[in-house]
């Protein structure tokens, strides 16, 4: 697992960026780059500028940040090293630093290390990665606000009122034998009862901003003035996304909630793809859309059916690697029907896929794409079923609180208050005190659970290399 004695170290920075970020933590992150590094210069901060030494014949000016406990986000010596350099130079500063004995550092072995050192609790670390990943608006603002340490302090509220019960009822236990009454079953069960109430909220309201976290991500692809806002609009059944005949008009990532009849998911419209870029505004944006549609459950790709011309969709295409695709083809409305007819079938031959005829003008089609999306995500969800039960579509809609893990906890706790309310009406405050316990537990299991290293690893394998 990770060995918390040792420095380790790796890039962080994308490997697209000019500027390269080689990070170090450990108890020789500090004397380890100063064995690469020379003539520094620095200030109170703990900022270095310097030379870096890449080999014998190299050197390139760099900057090094060094954080020390406990201010350091992985709560030991931390060390950036930060250069304007190409990923062959990365690779051979990696290179010098492990033939050191630096380790290489494994997923997330950095916000691991800012768990295991109490920097982070568990539901603030899997945000960092949700952030990461996060491929709207929606779930980045969602990740931030448990990264911000909201759910631990609406965790904390409920755990310290299952404390103060279970000790009430233990003491009645003690004292069973004398004419005490710390509570009675009836003040027992109606605090039981509020507590319900906000574990169910957690779930439900309380923390239904962060919901979003785990919905689904649909992204809608294609050329510049294919139709993409437009559909964006119709779907959501509102102008959430500019509309002009101007080509590239949209430039950022647009996004809103969209519930179908089975799922809920994140629909958003990315700047128009291109198969080359004109300028560097341009290969920004680009890049920007293709890693939000990377990171996207499902790819409406939308080909413009009245265009003549449709070479550049065909490199277009090309940019989105998802397998799960629903190709359509937009502005139907400007053919006729047999012209129409014709086009799809054309589309069909040159892409080797059913393309969905679709026009945001007049609705046609929207309704088959809402149950293409629908089903796709179904699928995605409970591969090869059909909800046909209420637990079915909650799982397939993904309508959860937080995390898939912090749901489970907050269910099982719900669960195990239930069954001490039955215990305490029965009689049996004993059993019910066990409940508690057993509730109580699985609280804490959402933001600091005593977990054994392979449920650790599963958690933080899902982060990449220098995060």
């Amino acid at each position: 697992m990770y060995e918390l004695g040792d420095t380790v170290a790796a890039v962080s920075s994308a490997t697209c960026d000019g500027r390269v970020i080689i990070r170090l933590t450990g108890p020789d992150a500090a004397e380890a780059v100063s064995r690469i590094f020379s003539s520094p210069t620095g200030n109170r901060a703990g900022v270095f500028s310097g030379s870096l030494i890449v080999d014998e014949q190299l050197k390139i000016d760099a900057e090094v940040y060094l954080f020390r406990p406990p201010h350091s986000y992985t709560g030991e010596i931390l060390a950036e090293i930060h250069a304007f350099a190409n990923p062959a130079v990365a690779e051979a500063v990696m290179g010098r630093l492990l033939s050191s004995g630096v380790q290489m550092a494994g997923p997330g072995e950095f916000t691991a290390r800012a768990y295991l050192n109490g920097k982070l609790d568990l539901a603030q670390a899997e945000a960092v990665n949700e952030i990461i990943v996060g491929a709207n608006r929606f779930q980045l603002a969602a990740a931030e606000k448990v990264l911000s340490g909201r759910l631990a302090e609406v965790t904390e509220e409920i755990r310290a009122s299952l404390l103060d019960l279970l000790g009430l009822i233990e003491a009645g236990l003690d004292f069973s034998g004398e004419d005490i009454e710390f509570i009675t079953s009836d003040q027992a069960v109606e605090r039981l009862g509020r507590m319900r109430t906000e574990l169910e909220q957690m779930l439900t309201g309380r923390c239904a901003d962060e919901s979003l976290i785990d919905l689904p991500a649909v992204g809608i692809a294609g050329a510049p003035n294919a139709g993409k806002s437009s559909l964006l609009n119709a779907l959501l059944g509102k102008a959430r996304s500019i509309v002009s005949q101007e080509r590239k008009t949209t430039r950022d990532v647009l996004t809103g909630a969209l519930t179908l009849t089975h799922a809920r998911c994140v629909v958003f419209d990315c700047a128009g793809l291109v198969p080359e870029a004109e300028n560097i505004l341009d290969e920004l944006v680009q890049t920007a859309a293709i890693e939000a549609l990377r990171n996207s459950s499902v790819v409406v790709f939308c080909v413009d059916a009245s265009k003549p011309d449709i070479v550049e969709d065909i490199s277009i295409r090309g940019l989105i690697s998802t397998e799960n695709l629903i190709p359509i083809a937009t502005k139907s409305d400007l053919l006729g029907r047999n012209s129409l007819s014709k086009r799809v079938g054309e589309l069909k031959e040159i892409f080797g896929v059913d393309f969905l005829p679709t026009s945001s003008k007049t609705g046609d089609g929207l309704n088959r794409l809402r149950e293409a999306i629908d089903s796709m995500i179904i699928n995605l969800a409970l591969p090869g079923r059909i909800p046909d039960s209420t637990v079915e579509v909650e799982v397939a809609s993904a309508a959860v609180a937080l995390l898939a893990r912090h749901r489970q906890s907050v269910t099982e706790a719900i669960e195990n208050i239930d069954e001490a309310i039955r215990q305490i009406e029965a009689g049996s405050d004993e059993i019910a005190a066990m409940m508690l316990r057993t509730a109580y537990q699985g609280i804490c299991n959402i933001d600091y659970q005593p977990i054994d290293e392979q449920i650790l690893e599963n958690i933080f394998s899902r982060f990449c290399i220098g995060k």
